[in-house]
């Protein structure tokens, strides 16, 4: 049986999720929220991670890009993202973090068993609803880092607090952070994070 392990923030709709794959049969389903990740992650070693992109929590798991994606996944595990054309900054940052699949959360549940069991065999999954966000995603100004820094911003994170989270120095995040107020054509950094959230990315 194919091993899902399904991190969501939200115990309601992790719970909805868990009972949807179970039903099918052909899944041994597991769920956990983002503090415990790591853990059960590393116990249960699961063919695939369901991931909503919209969770607070997948913030930490996108800002590092592959090198995060192997840390908290591990070797083995494929990553699977619930996503929304709506968003193309999220479904670009997920394409840095190497996820295999694409499920479009406002969609048929029977794509995301489609998609899981497509990335279960290592082959790559993106619904075709998802192909105009995907386009969006090809056309923004902004650099994967500079998303990541706008992302945690419009979180309400402090330039350090965002300089912890990703590992950087101060004046790096500072410099990322005019850099993406001047490409959006804003005129602070409140102004690039209104900009951007209209957009869709972040």
């Amino acid at each position: 049986m194919t091993k899902v392990l399904v991190l969501h923030s939200v115990s309601l709709l992790r719970s909805a999720l868990v009972a949807l794959l179970k039903s099918e049969g052909a899944f041994d389903v597991f769920s956990a929220g983002w503090r415990s990740a790591a853990r059960n992650v590393g116990a249960l070693r699961p063919d695939v991670c369901v991931v909503d992109l919209d969770c607070p929590g997948a913030t930490a798991l996108l800002d590092g890009g592959a090198d995060a994606d192997r840390e908290l996944l591990g070797a083995g595990t494929a990553l699977l993202v619930l996503a929304s054309a709506g968003r193309p900054g999220a479904l670009r940052r997920a394409f840095e973090a190497r996820a295999l699949g694409y499920v479009d959360k406002h969609g048929s549940p029977h794509r995301l068993v489609r998609g899981i069991r497509k990335v279960a065999e290592g082959e790559r999954f993106v619904d075709e609803s998802l192909a105009f966000g995907f386009l969006e995603a090809s056309r923004m100004p902004l650099t994967a880092r500079e998303l990541s820094v706008l992302a945690r911003a419009a979180e309400g994170e402090s330039i350090a607090e965002i300089a912890r989270g990703l590992h950087l120095s101060n004046g790096t995040v500072r410099n990322y952070m005019a850099s993406a107020t001047r490409k959006v054509g804003a005129r602070n950094r409140i102004d690039a994070i209104r900009i951007s959230q209209c957009a869709g990315w972040v």
